[in-house]
């Protein structure tokens, strides 16, 4: 093709010189090629900040000038609606010229607005799942009018919904609007990390009959700035205590990811812009005096982590007489304060510091970042890329500042508990896309059983009566349950008929029955996620935020980045209300990390049997490597099977958090009565403790054989065990949840392959049995 930029629309192009665009980028050109001279779907993966949005509406709102739709002509949709309202300005900017209309809908978008677009329907419409879910539900009569001329589906940040039952939902609401509407668009897929693009190719592609484009987008020379510095835990509460660690003045190291990789390595001397109180924690007052005068980004792993740090930092600013310049921004926070956060952050003349979660994670608009922290390593080789990504936009590199909180282990602990496996768990999510470019590939799940009741319910109410045989024809030629049997559709129709959910007509029909309206007519229905029993907090007539639980009266709580004590509590209208206090309260956080990956755990162990160092390592960080690699030395060797004592053992086998589970199961259910074990112990996926009576060779003998059985996954679920995982597991056959159980959650198969290849002579030194199972 020529250069795209000639087939543009005159107000793109006018747009493109407007902004002082010397050429389009790579990832443009590509999206041009693609949505002009072919019919195919798309998937652009390429870096954030790298004009994905843009790359994907020049070419559609050129085509739209030339030829407006009768309806909406593209439907984007987006996973979080601050996500949508930034869009929504940027793509008005890109619009208003041309005179072609963008709407969102979503749970905050006023009802005028709406209704206007129902009225008129054109343009482009950005919606959420949720909505898009409601949509169908309430407006089916008005589909064809608003969506018959539909040509394009845009899916923004769509590695975030390829597992998991919002992915799903997507899928199926996608489907159910091709049949409704009469029409298929193209699909349109962006994100800056995927990391297989022709599965997520193919998951794009589900249900449309279209191939699916995805382009290599050559990524040109990018500079990161990273940092990883290591702290001792200290007790935040009472500032009883001495300092740890000296502060560190010296800035990340800088270096340049391109193929070939080098590294660029330079000394940057930063002092810090402010001191932290006298007896602040160590990594908290590392990053309390590193944010100071700048815009920064903290990212915690849980909310209930978000607001403790954001209230240590705040008690720090009050502690020194400082203005608060501390933000906090996550889920449970009422959408006018994340709102105002974003505002905040947006505004050039304040230099502030938001703490937060996967919330501003994806590609929301905050304006010009300079710097983000991470607390403890993320779960994921893609989080940390997309948290990377939020800094560095506007010609400035992104920058990283990972800070390693440890609570010191007493010397006599067994050697698993005195290995920094969150210090580890950082280093290889970086080395790991340093040396292999790996991200995480798509992973949906095969037995979505929670979605497929939503499904089923959401499609009757909308359809009212169905024969069983209409009924599954238009759920179960749904691409996400492509790999339910008939029968357990069959088993689940009996089941909601039994419990009330469906009910039988005297025609033989299937309407949704008393119990199930219950359910459909509640506005929680149209998500799939799960949500917790929530309580609205107030402050007077302004609303805080939501926890789960309710602390007793009198009782202080973190919120908004603030601490408040608890003065009343209405169970009926679930509001507790609350007045501001000072100080902080403590942090209590459970053990369990994310889903994480084999392919990361393995690199862990490699840390551990190398001596090589990295070059964004502070001092402190090196020391706590090289101890604990002195540590695995002096302790003979790192071996999978541990030797702690008497008849205490552990368990290291690098497993990825669903091997790792498969495991835990496999020996107690499988392996426990030949091997002798008892008082089993996890800390999930990185050890597991327990005693045994068998010696280490019995114990790989046993396993092996074992393990090489022809067994089912479902010997591996508890006889009376029904694990409720999704929002609406609830409602399914017991059967059915533990088969989806034992078949999508556990992975057995990696787990086998572990046991079988570690069981082989020569191996328990050296776990090698997983280098296909990644």
């Amino acid at each position: 093709m020529d250069n795209p930029f000639y087939k543009l629309a005159p107000f793109i192009q006018e747009y493109i010189y407007s902004h002082r665009w010397t050429q389009l980028r790579a990832v443009q050109t590509a999206a041009c090629y693609t949505i002009f001279e072919t019919d195919d779907n798309l998937l652009l993966s390429a870096g954030t900040a790298s004009g994905k949005t843009e790359a994907a509406f020049f070419p559609i709102l050129s085509l739209f000038d030339e030829d407006p739709p009768a309806s909406v002509g593209a439907l984007y949709i987006g996973p979080l609606k601050a996500l949508i309202n930034d869009q929504f300005l940027r793509l008005n900017d890109l619009c208003e010229e041309a005179d072609i209309p963008v709407w969102h809908w979503h749970g905050d978008v006023n009802r005028s607005h709406k209704d206007k677009l129902i009225r008129h329907p054109s343009g482009i419409l950005q919606i959420t799942p949720e909505s898009l879910e409601a949509m169908l539900r309430h407006r089916h009569q008005d589909i064809v009018r608003l969506f018959g001329d539909l040509r394009f589906v845009v899916i923004d940040e769509v590695h975030s919904l390829m597992r998991g039952d919002r992915g799903a939902q997507v899928l199926c609401l996608l489907e159910r609007l091709q049949r409704m509407s009469g029409v298929i668009p193209r699909r349109i897929g962006l994100s800056a990390t995927i990391g297989d693009l022709d599965k997520a190719g193919e998951w794009l592609s589900s249900g449309t009959g279209r191939k699916t484009q995805t382009p290599k987008i050559e990524a040109r020379g990018t500079r990161w700035r990273i940092s990883m510095e290591y702290f001792n835990m200290v007790d935040t509460v009472g500032f009883g205590y001495k300092k740890i660690v000296k502060k560190d003045p010296l800035a990340p190291k800088s270096f340049r990811l391109s193929a070939p990789e080098y590294l660029d390595l330079t000394e940057d001397p930063e002092p810090p812009t402010d001191i932290a109180p006298a007896d602040a924690d160590p990594g908290m007052g590392y990053i309390f005096e590193h944010t100071a005068g700048r815009k920064c980004l903290v990212f915690c792993n849980s909310r209930e982590e978000c607001e403790v740090v954001t209230t240590t930092l705040r008690h720090y600013c009050d502690l020194n007489n400082e203005p608060d310049r501390f933000l906090i921004h996550h889920g449970n926070l009422s959408a006018s304060l994340r709102e105002t956060a974003e505002s905040d952050m947006r505004d050039e003349s304040l230099s502030l510091t938001t703490c937060t979660t996967a919330t501003l994670e994806l590609g929301i608009d905050i304006g010009r970042l300079e710097r983000a922290f991470q607390i403890d390593a993320p779960f994921t080789v893609s989080s940390f890329l997309q948290r990377m990504g939020r800094t560095g936009r506007r010609d400035t590199p992104p920058e990283m500042w990972f800070v390693i909180r440890e609570e010191q282990a007493l010397p006599t602990a067994p050697l698993p508990q005195l290995i920094p496996w969150k210090l580890l768990q950082a280093i290889a999510l970086v080395q790991l896309y340093m040396e292999e470019r790996w991200v995480e590939p798509p992973n949906p799940d095969h037995l979505p059983y929670s979605l497929l009741y939503h499904q089923t319910m959401s499609i009757l109410a909308t359809s009212g009566e169905l024969r069983a045989k209409e009924l599954a024809e238009r759920v179960m030629t749904l691409s996400p349950f492509k790999n339910v049997p008939l029968e357990d559709f069959r088993e689940l129709l009996l089941h909601l008929i039994e419990i009330d959910h469906i009910q039988k007509t005297a025609e033989g029909g299937l309407i949704v029955g008393l119990a199930g309206e219950r359910v459909v007519n509640s506005y929680k229905f149209y998500a799939v996620f799960k949500e917790d029993e929530l309580f609205t907090v107030r402050c007077g007539s302004q609303e805080l935020g939501t926890i789960v639980q309710p602390p007793p009266l009198g009782e202080r709580i973190a919120l908004a980045g603030h601490v408040w004590i608890n003065i009343e509590i209405d169970y009926k209208k679930k509001l507790i209300f609350v007045e501001p206090v000072g100080g902080t309260i403590p942090a209590f956080f459970g053990l369990c990390p994310g889903d994480i990956n084999t392919k990361i755990l393995r690199r862990m162990e490699r840390l551990l049997r190398e001596r090589d160092t990295f070059p964004y390592m502070r001092p402190a960080s090196l020391k706590r490597l090289a101890d604990v690699r002195t540590l695995v030395t002096n302790a003979g060797g790192l071996r999978p099977l541990m030797h702690l004592g008497g008849e205490m053992w552990a368990l290291l086998p690098w497993l990825g958090t669903y091997a790792f589970l498969a495991a835990e199961r496999f020996l107690k259910i499988k392996c426990a009565k030949e091997l002798g074990i008892t008082g089993f112990e996890s800390a999930r996926p990185y050890f597991m403790q327990f005693k045994m009576k068998a010696t280490a060779r019995e114990f790989w003998e046993v396993t092996g054989r074992m393990a090489a059985e022809d067994f089912d996954a479902m010997e591996l679920v508890y006889p009376k065990e029904v694990p409720y995982f999704e929002k609406y597991d609830e409602y399914v056959p017991e059967a059915l949840i533990r088969k989806g159980f034992a078949y999508d959650i556990l992975a057995v198969d990696e787990m086998r392959a572990y046991f079988i290849g570690a069981s082989r002579p020569g191996l328990p030194e050296k776990s090698t049995a997983l280098d296909d199972c990644s």
